[in-house]
């Protein structure tokens, strides 16, 4: 059955995101979710880090939709954006990097992020079909609020696409029944009040977070910002059911540029290096 006509029998099966978490819950650990830009620093090399992120031990993968005004995004995130954007990359080409994936694995998730203008610029019906057509598995979309919920969540969890909503230190118990409604696949915990790449003040906080959003959803909660080596994806993986990484994953690909801004033979091979490491940082914690 093809991906786009399973989705239409979501009641009869499970999504990938769904078997994924059950997997890394059998094995008794958090999961590491991996963040890169499509199209960073071009679309081959992106391609390439994206095809070997699972063998190094990614166990589902966020593209980011690269976009010239990333609101919530530190330096390291935007300047990978702008380097994708240089080089020529679009949303459709964002969405032919997973294409091209999902031809060798059918298995592990992937979910787009980023902001809603290039999605309203694309059309919606006409993005989450080719959407659904390409592979990915969810949507991560983070200047809709739920008050927004008819401009795209509400057709993408109807296409069969999971849309997974942001919580944040700031969200409180009254806020977050609201955050939480139409969320589907994981909840994605903003551990600090910051843009990307900020640094986790205080890492014992994150259990007792995950916690409060665990009473009100039987989700799992993802943790990210700030999330840089193994030993901080090994603290968080302590007190949550995934650890995000974006910003030192990207900030790796730049310091393995050449001067023009171009890939090098050390490029693929350094991003594949940081997530073998932090991955068995997520290992070291048996839940």
């Amino acid at each position: 059955m093809p991906f786009e006509e399973a989705h239409r029998f979501g009641d009869l099966m499970k999504s990938r995101i769904e078997n994924r978490f059950e997997h890394v819950r059998a094995q008794k650990r958090a999961a590491l979710v991996t963040f890169i830009m499509g199209g960073d620093p071009d679309l081959e090399t992106s391609f390439q880090i994206i095809q070997h992120l699972p063998k190094a031990g990614a166990d589902l993968i966020e593209i980011g939709m690269p976009f010239t005004d990333p609101m919530a995004d530190g330096p390291a995130i935007q300047a990978a954006g702008l380097r994708a954007l240089a080089g020529g990359q679009t949303l459709k080409k964002t969405l032919s990097l997973v294409e091209r994936f999902r031809k060798d694995n059918q298995d592990t998730p992937i979910i787009l992020m980023g902001y809603f203008n290039p999605i309203y610029i694309y059309g919606v019906e006409a993005f989450l079909k080719d959407a659904l057509h390409a592979g990915v598995d969810g949507l991560i979309v983070v200047d809709l609020p739920p008050e927004e919920d008819d401009e795209l969540c509400k057709p993408a969890l109807a296409a069969g696409l999971n849309f997974i909503r942001l919580a944040t230190p700031t969200t409180d118990d009254k806020r977050l029944p609201k955050v939480l409604t139409n969320t589907s696949g994981f909840v994605y915990y903003v551990s600090v009040t910051g843009i990307t790449g900020s640094a986790i003040a205080d890492h014992s906080h994150v259990a007792d977070s995950v916690a409060r959003i665990k009473a009100h959803t039987d989700l799992p909660v993802v943790v990210g910002f700030g999330v840089k080596d193994a030993a901080t994806a090994e603290k968080v993986a302590r007190g949550a059911d995934g650890v995000v990484v974006g910003s030192a994953l990207v900030e790796v690909v730049r310091a393995s540029l050449d001067q023009n801004g171009k890939a090098t033979d050390k490029t693929v091979a350094a991003v594949e290096t940081l997530v073998a490491s932090l991955a068995e940082g997520v290992r070291r914690v048996t839940k």
